[in-house]
């Protein structure tokens, strides 16, 4: 399964680059995650709780990121294991680039697939899911950058 899209983010491409190599915000923008920490420079393990259709799963994994180009890319990379519900693995291409002084636009191309009791679902569920899961987390990401919390709401002091 492929797919792709792009978010406009009201912050610096600087800003939005360390925020996409920070466990802490990438914790609360992955939809369902628990936990995440970081284990090098470019490694994370990960925690994420999953409903996709009838089936809720806990997804226990390992995330990388390669082919880092700092701050304009990097691909970041994963496995997880589901128990009987099966697996999930693949990536993400990310790109940051300069709109203006104080906004970025994020790109990106996410490859994935999945095996086990989860296949069983049709693929037309599972994309969905992933589209679904992919766009609540790019907004929620790019509402956090831009000075929100969690929930997009300006943070105040």
């Amino acid at each position: 399964m492929d797919m792709n899209g792009s978010e406009r983010i009201e912050a610096p491409v600087e800003t939005v680059w360390q925020a996409l190599n920070d466990p802490e915000i990438l914790r609360q923008a992955i939809p369902g995650c628990e936990s995440l920490d970081k284990t090098s420079d470019t490694a994370m393990t990960a925690k994420v709780v999953l409903k996709i259709g009838p089936i809720k799963a806990k997804f226990e994994g390992a995330v990388e990121l390669q082919n880092l180009n700092p701050p304009h890319s990097y691909t970041i990379a994963g496995e997880g294991k589901g128990g009987l519900a099966g697996f999930a693995k693949g990536g993400a291409d990310v790109s940051l680039e300069a709109d203006g002084p104080d906004a970025t636009i994020l790109t990106y191309t996410v490859k994935a697939e999945v095996g086990g009791k989860i296949a069983q679902l049709g693929s037309r569920l599972i994309d969905s899911t992933s589209k679904k899961l992919a766009g609540e987390f790019f907004s929620k990401f790019g509402a956090i950058v831009a000075g929100g919390g969690a929930d997009g709401e300006p943070q105040t002091a």
